[in-house]
């Protein structure tokens, strides 16, 4: 008890009461999984899992708001205070034929053997708060200390069981920071594991990226992918950058560089799947100039967004994500220098949109880090372009028809303007005048030059 004393200290008091209330039933109470994992590394614990030797229909008569969340799996879920705990019956699992459930589930009272289903030995520790014993039968808390990730068991047996395991180990060993154990990463890499994981499903392929954009280098996730094997069934676009050779102002390779704008970026999931989407389309627009003796790779920005797009349907993301991604990838390339005017700088603005600058800004400059040479220059060159678009959109720059001081059934009222995309065009020209000079954005003003416009239109006509 002395030894895990301080890890019980850390069990919320409904987790333990849970645990409590089995006891004082004839029933055991083990809470498992991942909240160990991290109790034992001394982080704090999300998710509270309670496993017990107690079948569902017990543990429903035990706890007064229950909710029968998964009776085919044994899972019931107790409501205390509000807070969502489910506690799950031992089991073993049969076969998966589907690569990702099991195709039938056998109750069982040996805490071991429900352990021995789990995916990764540190993932496989059972902690009883109430008597304060450490279930570990397969040396998880050894891998912790060493800081390894390994299947339970036959690792052979555990990736071909679900695929979606070779994911969750590539991840892990992310957001963990631990190595993958030699013997499981082979076998996350052989034919039948790779058969298994091409029955994930796109939106469990997607949800693993975004929680290992979680970890502070990402990188580690997707060199495990492409070492394995799975990038090139989820992504193989990705895989064109290996090797592909970039100009004098990069380092490393495509595939590198991307790696490193990964680990530069701010750890925000969406921004990171940005940035590992923004130079996709370098190899496919790579071409070398006899001028400059050096590649180029024109509109891979613009190719880039459509093949983004395209990735992330794939991947199930929603309308909303992948238009935002691919907006990024669209405009990551930023070419400031302080000769911009005021006006070309409110152009940028206008065509970025304020609401993705920020993102834009934060892309911008993990890209200039990750090219491996000397970015200074760069970064103060972004840095000054956000302090001036600042300063712009403070001072209240027109960006749209909207925020013209004129509108456009008052132009054709005052103009005797029939409707039709006549008045559209010129509110656009409107919107051009002020962006040149915020002074014009007065109605009297803006009225004078639509008028000016509406006669030059009607002059130009046969």
């Amino acid at each position: 008890m002395e030894g895990v004393a301080h890890l019980i200290e850390k069990v919320p008091e409904d987790v333990l009461g849970i645990c409590r209330r089995l006891r004082d039933n004839g029933k055991r109470g083990w809470i498992v999984g991942g909240c160990v994992r991290d109790l034992l590394r001394g982080e704090p614990a999300k998710d509270w899992d309670v496993a017990t030797d107690a079948r569902p229909e017990e543990v429903m008569r035990m706890f007064r708001k229950v909710i029968p969340t998964g009776l085919q799996h044994g899972t019931v879920t107790v409501l205390l205070r509000g807070v969502h705990y489910e506690v799950t019956t031992l089991r073993g699992e049969g076969a998966y034929s589907d690569g990702r459930r099991p195709d039938s589930v056998e109750f069982v009272d040996d805490i071991s053997a429900d352990l021995a289903r789990r995916d990764f030995t540190v993932n496989a520790i059972a902690l009883d708060p109430v008597d304060g014993h450490l279930i570990d039968p397969f040396g998880g808390k050894r891998d912790l200390d060493a800081r390894v990730v390994r299947a339970v068991g036959e690792p052979r047996e555990r990736f071909g069981e679900d695929g979606l395991r070779i994911l969750r180990a590539a991840r892990f060993s992310a957001t963990l920071e631990f190595t993958i154990d030699p013997d499981t990463e082979r076998a996350m890499g052989e034919p039948r594991s790779l058969v298994t994981f091409r029955r994930v499903s796109a939106e469990r392929v997607r949800d693993e990226w975004l929680k290992s954009m979680r970890a502070r280098r990402p990188s580690v996730a997707f060199e495990a992918m492409r070492r394995t094997g799975v990038l090139e069934i989820t992504c193989p676009e990705l895989l064109e950058g290996v090797g592909c050779v970039q100009n004098k102002w990069h380092a490393f390779d495509v595939w590198g560089h991307v790696m490193a704008c990964l680990d530069a970026s701010e750890p925000v999931p969406l921004l990171r799947v940005a940035a590992l989407l923004h130079d996709v389309a370098k190899p496919r627009t790579r071409a070398f100039s006899e001028k400059t003796e050096d590649y180029t790779f024109y509109d891979h920005e613009k190719i880039g967004a459509e093949m983004a797009t395209e990735i992330l349907g794939r991947l199930r993301f929603s309308n909303e994500e992948r238009d935002r991604i691919a907006a990024l990838v669209r405009h990551h390339l930023i070419c400031y220098d302080e000769g911009w005017t005021d006006a070309a700088v409110r152009r940028w603005i206008r065509r970025v949109t304020p609401d993705l600058a920020p993102d834009l800004y934060a892309l911008a400059l993990s890209d200039v880090r990750g090219k491996g040479r000397d970015a200074t220059d760069e970064v103060q060159a972004i840095e000054q372009l956000r302090a001036r678009a600042t300063s712009l959109l403070a001072a209240g720059t027109a960006l749209g028809t909207k925020d013209l001081k004129i509108r456009g059934n008052e132009l054709m009222r005052e103009l005797a303007i029939p409707p039709g995309p006549v008045v559209g065009e010129i509110l656009a020209a409107l919107v051009e005048l002020v962006t040149d000079d915020p002074a014009e954005n007065e109605r009297d003003r803006l009225l004078a030059a639509a008028r000016r416009l509406y006669d030059e239109r009607r002059k130009s006509e046969p």
